[in-house]
């Protein structure tokens, strides 16, 4: 309409009127253009906004999880001294605790990854929502780092943990997991992820059916030195995770206890 009226004006001559009306055309598209930026600006710091938050509650997770396979590693690493302590070095330990401390030098800890909206910002290129530089590091060295599933991997795939199966019987694993198996921790729960593994625990099973299980596996060729290679690839680990990588360290940061 305003362009129809200046071309008017131009064919009568009206330079003042015309100037007037190319003034509002240009006044009215800027502003037109602006409110446009305005408001696809307000939707981006949304969008980021959002992801943010989103991210950081994911982070909180992660560092929970973080901590916990720690603490995990730990039980694992005391129980496999254990058990190497009462083979190699001549330490007391009663069947019962000997057969105990075995199963559970098998054990490893896996955990469903929360990282949907780290996925979801990667895949759509959008990552560079998240403004604040470090929890932006920090999800990248969490999500991309491989250490998680090397851990989880080892530990499942160990030559301890399958001769340990090959050797105590089916029963005996059952009421090992049953009773001195680990403890369900709900996420974000801290004090619970303190010794989820390695609590005290009595098998409520025959002592003849314990007492059989400690001497097949006490005469288990191998045994030994697969324990050895679990406990050195599970103190490994820990020293990966408490020192090796300090982008992981950063996790921490974002944990609700905040350490």
């Amino acid at each position: 309409m305003k362009l129809r009226r200046v071309v008017e004006h131009l064919k009568q001559q009206h330079w003042t009127t015309v100037c007037i009306d190319l003034v509002i055309v240009v006044v009215g598209v800027f502003i037109g253009m602006q409110a446009t930026n305005w408001n696809a600006q307000r939707e981006t710091n949304q969008r980021a906004a959002v992801f943010t938050e989103r991210l950081k509650a994911d982070l909180r997770v992660e560092a929970w999880g973080y901590d916990y396979l720690i603490e995990y590693n730990k039980d694992v690493l005391a129980n496999a001294d254990r058990v190497l302590a009462a083979m190699t070095d001549d330490r007391p330990l009663s069947d019962e605790q000997f057969v105990i401390g075995a199963y559970r030098a098998t054990q490893y800890e896996y955990q469903d990854r929360r990282r949907a909206t780290y996925d979801e910002l990667v895949s759509t290129g959008s990552i560079s929502l998240i403004a604040n530089q470090k929890m932006r590091e920090t999800a990248i060295a969490a999500y991309s780092s491989p250490l998680f599933d090397q851990i989880m991997n080892e530990g499942r795939q160990s030559e301890y943990r399958e001769l340990f199966r090959k050797t105590v019987s089916a029963s005996v694993q059952r009421d090992l997991l049953n009773q001195c198996g680990d403890r369900i921790v709900p996420p974000l729960d801290y004090r619970g992820i303190v010794h989820s593994l390695d609590y005290p625990c009595k098998l409520d099973i025959p002592a003849d059916k314990i007492r059989a299980a400690a001497q097949a596996l006490r005469s288990r060729e191998g045994l030994v030195s697969a324990l050895q290679l679990r406990f050195a690839d599970v103190e490994t680990a820990l020293g990966n995770l408490q020192q090796d990588d300090p982008q992981l360290l950063r996790l921490r940061e974002f944990s609700e206890t905040g350490k």
